[in-house]
């Protein structure tokens, strides 16, 4: 417990991916990505991590459909 680090920083990247893989609505990867970052997040709290840093929408992100633009703000 010595070596935790005070900052993560971490990048989402997949959701979509992910859901294609498993033959899911793009909306379900979202969701899925959103779960995961929920246990991270008190996972971190937990074992004492200060600050935790999300990278979660990119620029590239916004040439999405409106739907799926909308959908990743009511999701997070």
């Amino acid at each position: 417990m010595n070596n935790i680090p005070k900052h993560i920083a971490i990048i989402m990247d997949g959701n979509r991916r992910w859901a294609k893989q498993h033959n899911l609505p793009i909306k379900l990867g979202h969701k899925e990505g959103a779960e995961t970052l929920k246990k991270i997040t008190r996972y971190a709290n937990q074992i004492g991590v200060k600050y935790l840093t999300v990278y979660a929408f990119s620029t590239e992100n916004w040439k999405r459909s409106e739907e799926e633009v909308r959908l990743t703000y009511v999701i997070t």
